[in-house]
């Protein structure tokens, strides 16, 4: 399912000013989530020309696999000229119209089309542009809702620890990695936090039991509601598979616990699918792959494969019910939710997935994916294997015997030091982190297949195989 089509490289290298890429990359762009200080010292910025399948090309010409679609983002490949005739098409007809108190044509078919896709009565669609904001949006819905319908007092949320959920002020307070809001605390209050569901990281006893860990970290959710009290207590914020961390699934029986504790304390379950959503784990929504229905969902990414920005949180009939009478309104929005062209592009982007079956050709190989990533825990350095669908983590340990993890400086040197400038030179573009224990991950474009898997693997191996000789 990938394209076989490699156009040249086509780069002046320069800016219209006529400045080197380099030069104004380091003079001029502010990178985001980058230590700046690594071009400062004379570093090379890599710079990322041109895309086609599932690949991507740097401006001397040299091609890497796109282990990471972009940023979890490009599920149907790169280089699809449907999806920019889509954009162009949009632009030509209605470039830009808000929805506030308007409405237009692309806002209104994708709104229907995502209702169609989401579990129970998901059927209310508010757009943002992109998945920090729909996370925001969520939490600031739970709080009016509980107002209107007479519980003033719950307004406080509960997430896993290590969990992202974005950066706008309220979901950097419901992400769990502290080194991410040190800097910009104090934060907004009321985000409390609970285990999340890393049973590699577990006791021995109930790693030998997934059901009874799946339990167990379900329950820290209900101990949690019981102690900051279910009067105060708005909703639950998680992730199908856990990014954080290193691609966390949930243990068997863990979301259908959580579904019952939250009807038990009348608490908001949110599903925050803004990477797993669009068939990264296999459906167009994860939820429905791991059996719950959720009271809201929180999406973006995968929404338009990357090719422009939007974003959504899709409500219960119920959530919008207090917003059908008299004066009231959800004072919230963003000047760009809905953006006619980008609602276009996702509509076409959506066809593709109809056309070519992407949902089914993740579920029929993502279990091919996973035995073949699983090749590399003959690796002293690999630890674990772990994740659904086209998302993984693989675990990387000092000690396999005990599980033994590196240092914070053991972290630093392999990751920063040696791993991601390896990678990179291997010719494949992943994620190495430690924003808890040092994994590698990897969510490469829905199109890929063996030949692709194999690929991956080799390039991970050999660079793995030299890591462990290092550490």
């Amino acid at each position: 399912m990938t394209s076989s089509t490699q156009p040249e490289t086509t780069t002046t290298g320069t800016t219209p000013l006529g400045t080197s890429h380099q030069d104004a990359a380091r003079d001029h762009l502010w990178m985001h989530f980058t230590r700046q200080s690594v071009y400062e010292d004379g570093g090379q910025v890599p710079v990322i020309v041109r895309g086609q399948g599932h690949h991507v090309y740097d401006a001397a010409g040299k091609e890497y696999i796109d282990g990471l679609s972009g940023l979890f983002v490009v599920q149907v490949g790169h280089g699809r000229t449907e999806l920019a005739e889509a954009a162009a098409k949009q632009a030509e007809q209605l470039a830009f119209f808000p929805i506030w108190s308007y409405a237009h044509p692309s806002a209104i078919n994708l709104a229907e089309r995502l209702a169609q896709g989401a579990p129970g009565d998901l059927n209310r669609v508010f757009f943002t542009t992109g998945g920090g904001e729909a996370v925001e949006s969520a939490w600031k819905l739970a709080k009016q809702y509980y107002k209107l319908v007479g519980k003033p007092t719950k307004h406080k949320v509960i997430s896993r620890a290590i969990a992202y959920h974005g950066t706008p002020q309220g979901a950097l307070s419901i992400t769990g990695l502290p080194p991410l809001k040190e800097a910009f605390e104090p934060l907004v209050p009321g985000a409390h936090k609970v285990p999340n569901t890393n049973i590699y990281r577990a006791s021995e006893e109930l790693r030998d039991d997934p059901k009874a860990f799946g339990r167990y970290a379900a329950d820290r959710i209900a101990e949690a509601i019981e102690f900051e009290g279910p009067d105060t207590v708005a909703a639950v914020f998680l992730e199908p598979v856990q990014n954080a961390g290193g691609c966390f699934p949930p243990p068997p029986g863990y979301f259908e616990r959580v579904r019952e504790i939250c009807d038990e304390y009348d608490v908001l379950l949110v599903s925050d699918e803004v990477i797993c959503a669009f068939g990264r784990i296999g459906s167009m929504f994860a939820c429905t792959d791991l059996g719950y229905t959720p009271d809201i969902i929180t999406c973006a990414k995968g929404m338009t494969s990357g090719y422009s920005p939007i974003g959504a949180m899709i409500a219960s009939d119920r959530l919008f019910e207090p917003f059908k009478h008299g004066t009231t309104a959800f004072q919230h929005g963003y000047t760009f939710g809905g953006h006619p062209v980008s609602a276009a592009v996702a509509m076409a982007n959506l066809d593709i997935f109809d056309r070519e079956g992407l949902n089914d050709h993740v579920k029929e190989n993502a279990p091919a994916f996973r035995a073949t990533l699983e090749r590399l825990l003959d690796l002293p350095i690999v630890g674990d294997v772990r994740g659904e669908g086209y998302f993984y983590g693989i675990e990387l340990v000092k000690d396999k015997a005990t599980r033994e993890t590196f240092d914070e400086e053991e972290s630093e040197r392999l990751l920063r030091g040696y791993l991601s400038k390896a990678l990179f030179e291997a010719g494949i573009y992943c994620r190495a982190d430690d924003r808890g224990d040092p994994v590698i991950q990897l969510a490469p474009p829905l199109t890929i297949g063996q030949p692709e898997f194999d690929d991956i693997e080799q390039r991970l191996r050999s660079v793995l195989a030299k890591g462990a000789e290092l550490v």
